[in-house]
């Protein structure tokens, strides 16, 4: 059905289709074009990392750091199960094992305390989520990455132009990992990028995004023909698709701000209910800057969020859940593990609900959605 406030809208923040024209009138929509070298360099300059590789989605740059990390039968990674199952998928595909940990019930990312005790023989991967572009204790994850040599990967999809203790999350770990998909902060439709930390995975990155060949190598000149050297696939973006994301990262700022505006009036037209105890709001620890990639609340249990998903629904509001818990899945299950594993995880995805968040929002629809989570948050005590 057609709702008045959907849950996200894609937009055009600026110059987006005059670039799409620009690329085909080039001559080149293919792979590597100006547009994609533009995105790439923009990125490494803004969030300081040494290398970024753009992709046709998260998903692609997340199955690229697992290889990277030579995942194989018997190796576990340890993630949480509060993801999207492209984070888990990476590990499974390569015949790895998931290890799920617990989430912290503040801020939703992987409860740091708990990840050393998951820590096993077999243990070659930490990948931590940055939930709604608020990043995880990352001082403490990496002293155990260090201490145990594992490669450490940020899944940053909700993360671009977020912040732990001033540095850009995707640019801690080994690999960090970002998307552009319609939902996210900044888009193309379906896009994303493997963000490089450590210089010495850069060569066989290279090889891994472009079939298994040293063509990158053979256009810098390096070589003088190229050839299949490793496994690899095409995790290349259409360069039509880079030149609308840099149409909006020519805008980052202005999409921030209109972003942040929305978020705070979310913050101040729903504080009297979490004053009230008849929901929470989002928790930001004071080393995060959030790049307000999303607005939740918290219902005290599923039967209120139900409630209040299903009223808002036929206000013509569209407000939704989040993730199913990777763990309760049949492929959870089918590594072993049950309903009952993962209390907090378990608990915080049946009450969470994700209210309109998009570039476009109005004023004054957003003062309707308010206004009808009050009318059936105080109706519902």
């Amino acid at each position: 059905m057609a709702y008045r406030v959907p849950f996200n809208r894609p937009f055009i923040a600026g110059k987006e289709l005059f670039h799409i024209a620009q690329a085909v009138t080039n001559g080149q929509i293919a792979a590597d074009g100006p547009f994609t070298e533009r995105c790439s360099r923009f990125m490494e300059e803004r969030f300081e990392i040494q290398r970024v590789l753009m992709t046709p989605s998260c998903t692609a740059a997340l199955e690229m750091a697992a290889s990277l990390a030579e995942l194989g039968p018997g190796d576990e990674v340890i993630l949480p199960s509060y993801t999207f199952v492209s984070t888990a998928n990476a590990v499974a595909r390569l015949g790895a094992k998931p290890v799920f940990v617990d989430i912290r019930p503040d801020t939703m990312n992987i409860d740091e305390t708990r990840i050393e005790a998951a820590i096993g023989e077999r243990t070659k991967m930490i990948m931590v989520v940055h939930y709604a572009g608020v990043g995880c204790e990352m001082d403490v994850i990496c002293e155990l990455a260090e201490a145990r040599n594992l490669c450490l990967v940020e899944d940053a999809a909700q993360g671009v132009n977020a912040y732990y203790k001033g540095r850009a999350l995707g640019s801690i770990g080994h690999l960090g990992t970002y998307s552009f998909h319609e939902t996210k902060n900044y888009i193309c439709g379906e896009g994303g990028a493997l963000c490089i930390n450590d210089p010495d995975l850069t060569q066989r990155a290279e090889i891994i995004r472009d079939k298994g060949t040293n063509r990158q190598r053979f256009l810098r000149g390096q070589v003088d023909k190229y050839t299949w050297v490793d496994v690899g696939s095409s995790h290349v973006p259409s360069e039509i698709s880079s030149a609308f994301l840099w149409g909006q990262f020519e805008n980052l700022e202005v999409i921030t701000a209109r972003r942040q505006s929305i978020y705070e009036r979310y913050l101040a037209g729903l504080g009297d209910l979490e004053e009230a105890e008849l929901l929470r709001l989002p928790r930001i620890p004071k080393e995060c800057r959030q790049n307000y990639h999303m607005f939740y609340v918290l219902l005290p249990d599923q039967a209120r969020r139900d409630h209040l998903m299903r009223a808002l629904a036929e206000d013509e509001i569209l407000a939704v859940f989040h993730y199913v818990p990777l763990h309760t899945s049949p492929m959870g299950e089918s590594f072993g593990y049950k309903e009952g594993d993962l209390p907090v995880t378990e608990d915080q995805s049946a009450r969470i609900l994700r209210l309109p968040f998009y570039f476009d929002l109005s004023q004054e629809d957003q003062n309707f959605v308010i206004e009808r989570i009050h009318e059936h948050v105080r109706g519902s005590r």
